[in-house]
């Protein structure tokens, strides 16, 4: 059954339709008519030399897909579903260095060493300094002067970059060069920040080489560090400097970007749900954490290249088609989700796909995220009780990020 509703040439990547919404319309007769349909995509526009790629909109298929690596390689194209369509198929390759694109085992021995640095009681260890830190950029934000001042670069962007520095020992003054470093990685389709693609490979490289750096002075100083505990320690394992290099790549974008986004789009929804801000501010529930990623998801889309000739939703899946799947699409499924469309904190029990479908590429920092989220919502409440919003939020060109640029609020 084709979808009436779906107008021909219709992208889900395309960055110009995510900077103005999400399209949930369109997911949604996707998902009642067509779960799994071919998206067709002319000449070279994703990078990938060929026509197009399966878009899939079922929470239950992207689950299947996320969980399957045997048949859906994250290696092959990488994750990535969208690029420029002036990138080489070299620098596209680079980037299976980064965790986010390999597969097991590969995937699976470097994975087991860098999950060392997000144990419980590694994120135990680090709650009351990132509570503290939390209570004081919203003290900052609240003295700032002036009528109204920006809430992803005064608030948003702050507590991740300061937890990353925390948990792997970036100095707290380097936080503005790894801000800049992940924002130029992504911002390639953004206009407004006249980024081209090989700014931001540019940005990647000098990323990589501070922390290849990082990771050639612990080795030859050891200290009581993560750091440390990543490179040195040959006998349960370790990352060499180029894989730390990567690993650190990943953070400042799986940690920082996703964990910015949520928290922005989190505002935002409390500014236009009143009664949950209300409710919020009252109960301070445990759950709203995990709704607010629900309702943000920070990444609309990864990608999976078929390993083999496969069936998904009623469609054949040919070897070497690339199959997106849309986590924004998952998270509003009526299947799995009581009213999907509305903001609810106390929603439970809440099986979003915001930190991916499962399987091996489950999110790693999923507690540190939801660890910030919470932090900050509460310091806010407690601070900035009365925040108003003072203009629409500027939503980021990209072709996978739901991103916002600006967040104008007023402290009412």
């Amino acid at each position: 059954m084709q979808c009436p509703a779906l107008p021909d040439g219709f992208d889900f990547t395309d960055p110009d339709l995510l900077q103005s919404r999400v399209p949930l319309p369109e997911f949604a007769e996707l998902r009642r008519a067509e779960p799994v349909r071919w998206i067709p995509q002319s000449g070279n526009i994703a990078g990938f030399q060929d026509e197009g790629y399966w878009a899939v909109t079922r929470h239950a298929d992207v689950k299947y897909v996320s969980t399957h690596p045997e048949i859906f390689s994250s290696y092959l194209n990488t994750a990535i579903i969208r690029f420029n369509e002036h990138i080489q198929r070299d620098a596209i390759d680079a980037q299976r260095l980064i965790l986010l694109n390999m597969d097991p085992p590969e995937h699976t021995r470097v994975r087991g060493i860098v999950q060392r640095v997000f144990t419980p009681r590694a994120i135990r260890a680090l709650e009351e300094r990132l509570r503290n830190r939390a209570h004081a950029i919203v003290d900052t934000a609240r003295a700032l002067p002036g009528a109204s001042f920006d809430f992803v670069t005064q608030v948003a962007c702050e507590l991740p970059l300061q937890a990353i520095a925390e948990l792997i020992g970036i100095p707290q003054d380097d936080r503005a060069k790894i801000f800049d470093w992940s924002n130029k990685m992504i911002s390639y389709d953004d206009p407004e920040y006249a980024i081209t693609e090989e700014v931001g490979q540019e940005s990647a490289m000098e990323l990589i080489a501070y922390a290849m750096n990082m990771a050639a002075d612990r080795k030859q100083c050891p200290a009581e560090d993560i750091v440390t505990r990543l490179v040195s320690a040959e006998d349960e394992g370790s990352l060499n400097s180029d894989e730390f290099g990567f690993f650190v790549l990943m953070l400042a974008v799986a940690g920082n970007e996703t964990t910015r986004n949520a928290i922005t789009h989190g505002m935002h929804a409390f500014l236009t749900h009143p009664d949950q801000w209300e409710k919020y501010k009252a109960e301070r529930p445990s759950t709203a954490a995990e709704e607010i990623v629900r309702w943000a998801t920070p990444v609309n889309a990864f990608q999976r290249t078929a390993t083999q000739d496969t069936e998904l939703g009623g469609q054949q899946i040919k070897k070497g088609d690339r199959v997106g799947i849309f986590y924004a699409a998952a998270n509003h499924d009526p299947e799995v989700f009581t009213d999907p469309d509305v903001f609810d904190i106390t929603r439970d029990p809440n099986p979003h796909l915001g930190f991916g479908g499962g399987g091996p590429h489950y999110c790693l920092g999923k507690s540190l995220a939801v660890l910030e989220i919470d932090l900050i919502f509460n310091a806010i409440a407690d601070a900035m009780p009365n925040l108003r919003a003072a203009g629409d939020p500027r939503r980021l060109r990209s072709a996978w990020i739901n991103g916002v640029k600006e967040l104008q609020v007023t402290l009412g």
